[in-house]
Formats: structure tokens, sequence, C-alpha cells
């Protein structure tokens, strides 16, 4: 499989204002890419786009605020970068959210929002962008799952569902292009330095949390290797593995007892 080279490539990347999304725009500006930025929030996006192509001067960077959990955010994502005239060449579904907290609790328009996000945002997005990928035979998808792909999380439910659903898909995706120059990779980092604890009511005092520019270094060197998925850190592949050595009963009450205490008791 080819090298990649992200110079002059047009690359969406969605949730970019923050955490893994901001990442990947600094490390690909240094590649020398073009960048198309999304996230909820205008003025962070603005902030970073300036940022970037001020230190940059060989690439651009353009901001497009948009809410991916509303049932026509893709779709308008979409259109906006038509009606602008660009062609993206990767696509970086990294956009989404989590809540630490017993399922009952939280009301069914957060779940509702979450799944729109995680999951619905990823695929309409995928499939929007995919045929200009596939027309040309250049390009690729990297979405942002987590370990969590790998097992039911108690205190997490909706969450770990929804990234369980993102590998598989993506990894099926990776079966009906194998005829292709085309790339997809599943990214599935661990607790991480951003945003997305304070969102998800996370206590974070006994987590180890990773830092984001090492999450996608390690992750652009896989998806330049080929690989159709990354798990971030040792610690977080030897994780992955307990599903395959014990019972799945035994499974969820291990996760069950790691998150349990994990659910912030400051008020939301």
């Amino acid at each position: 499989m080819r090298t990649l080279n992200f110079e002059n490539t047009t690359i969406l990347i969605t949730g970019a204002s923050s955490g893994i999304g901001k990442e990947f725009a600094i490390q690909l500006a240094r590649e020398g890419a073009n960048l198309i930025l999304t996230a909820r929030t205008h003025s962070d996006l603005k902030k970073l786009a300036d940022e970037l192509e001020s230190r940059h001067t060989n690439i651009w960077v353009i901001a497009i605020p948009a809410d991916l959990s509303e049932s026509n955010g893709a779709r308008t994502l979409f259109e906006k970068t038509s009606d602008l005239g660009f062609s993206v060449d990767y696509l970086i579904n990294n956009a989404g959210f989590g809540r630490f907290c017993q399922f009952p609790e939280k009301d069914f328009e957060t779940y509702h929002r979450m799944i729109m996000l995680n999951i619905n945002s990823l695929v309409e997005l995928t499939h929007l962008y995919l045929p200009f990928m596939r027309k040309n035979n250049i390009g690729g998808i990297i979405n942002v799952a987590s370990t969590a792909s790998f097992q039911p999380l108690p205190y997490q439910a909706v969450y770990g569902a929804s990234k369980a659903f993102v590998l598989s898909f993506s990894e099926a995706l990776t079966g009906e292009l194998l005829d292709t120059d085309l790339r997809v990779m599943a990214l599935c980092p661990g607790a991480t330095e951003s945003r997305f604890m304070d969102t998800a009511n996370a206590d974070t005092s006994n987590m180890k949390l990773a830092r984001p520019s090492e999450v996608v270094s390690s992750e652009l060197k896989a998806f330049s290797q080929g690989r159709m998925l990354k798990i971030s850190g040792t610690a977080n592949y030897l994780t992955s593995l307990i599903p395959r050595m014990v019972s799945r009963k035994t499974v969820v009450k291990i996760v069950s007892n790691m998150f349990k205490e994990s659910i912030s008791s400051k008020p939301e």
C-alpha cells in the first residue's frame, strides 16, 4: 500500500475545536493539508483556523460551525462544503460525547442526541463523502471509536454501544474497499485529556489520561501503514483482550466495578 502524503489534500475534521479533533488539525496542518474544521462553537474553530493559517502559510483552513446531533446537521455540512466548491479527500469523524451515569437517570433527549452524533452523523457523512473518494480511488476515513468498543460499558451504556457500532461499521467498510486504494481506520483511544470528560460528568481523579498529541501521532502513523484498527496505548491494547479471556458476564462485572465510582459528584 502506498505511503500517504497529506500535502495539498483537503481534510474534513469533525469535533475539531478541542481534544483529539484539535490535535488532528494541528498535526495535519504541519503535514501541509488544507483543512475544513467543524464543531458547534464557531469562536473556538475560528481561533484555531486563524492560528493554523498564520503558522503554516502554505495551507488554507476554513471553519464551518455545525451541530451534527441535529437530524439535518450532516446534510447541511455537506451542502455547505459543496456550495463552497470543496472536495474532501480525507474525512475524520471525531465528534462525539458520552455520559457517566446510571442509564435511567438521564432524559431520553440526551441519549437521542448521543446516538445522532456518535452514530447517525458519522454514517451519513461517510455516505455523503465516500463516493468522491471512491470515484478518484484516493483518500480515506478515520472514525474515532474508543476502547469502549470492545465490551459493554455499565454506567456509559449508550456511549459504549455507540462506539461498538463505530468499530464494526469501520471494519465492514474496510472489507468493501479491499479492491481500492482507499483506507478506513477505527481509532480506539482510552481516557484522553479533553473536554470530553467534563462533558461526560466523569471523575478523572483516578484515571491516567493520555495526551492528545500522542494519540494522534500514533494514529496517523498506523493509518499510513494501512492499519484498519489502532488501539492507542499498550495498556489499552491489553485491556481490549480481556473479553477474549473470560466470560462476558465476568467482563460486565469487571467494567461495572471500574466505572461505578467514576461518576462525578459535581452537579452538571
